[in-house]
């Protein structure tokens, strides 16, 4: 073989091997993409909802959940707000609901200080029942300097399951603990923003 031969045979190698680079990176996800870039800034106007532990215990007291939500400004935005909700499913149910628990800060819109690029809010519920599935309904919107909004978000966290502890697997379920006036007693929560 000549060198005009061997050099033609590197040359189409190094082409394959760039083609198939190329067409590995653009099959890989926006996301992952953008990890594989020098500069890793989130982009405008994304967001995420994860969830960041879920703890089971024995004691009902002890089992909590707890979420994350993080939105980017998009142009025009003054001020952000996020909401965490709590979804609930017993094992005997088809659908996810709400959980409402009076003061709990639980569907409040929490607001970001104005002119925040990056908002984070974090949102930890405990005091769980079980046997359960829990997730986060996590909404994000964006507001203009008079206060309407220009965008919305909606996204759900990974569930985080409560399974029956061994008392409850071996007797009937007990009925929700009450508090005066017969009410239930609602999950507890903890928040904290970052923003």
């Amino acid at each position: 073989m000549d060198w005009t031969a061997r050099l033609r045979n590197r040359t189409s190698l190094c082409g394959l091997a760039a083609a198939c680079l190329l067409a590995s990176t653009a099959a890989l996800s926006p996301s992952a993409r953008a990890d594989l870039s020098p500069t890793s800034a989130p982009s405008a106007g994304t967001v995420s909802a994860t969830l960041e532990a879920c703890v089971t215990s024995v004691v009902q007291g002890e089992r909590s959940v707890t979420f994350n939500g993080e939105m980017t400004a998009v142009a025009g935005t003054t001020r952000m707000s996020m909401r965490i909700d709590l979804e609930e499913r017993a094992p005997e149910e088809i659908e996810y609901h709400v959980v409402s628990a009076a003061g709990s800060g639980l569907g409040v819109w929490r607001p970001a200080d104005p002119k925040v690029k990056v908002y984070k809010y974090v949102k930890q519920v405990s005091n769980l029942s079980s046997p359960a599935s829990y997730r986060g309904l996590v909404r994000f919107r964006w507001l203009n300097a008079s206060g309407h909004v220009i965008k919305r978000a909606e996204r759900v966290t990974t569930r985080c399951l409560q399974p029956a502890t061994p008392s409850e697997a071996t007797s009937p379920s007990p009925a929700p603990s009450t508090g005066e006036g017969g009410s239930t007693t609602p999950p507890s929560t903890k928040s904290a923003s970052s923003d």
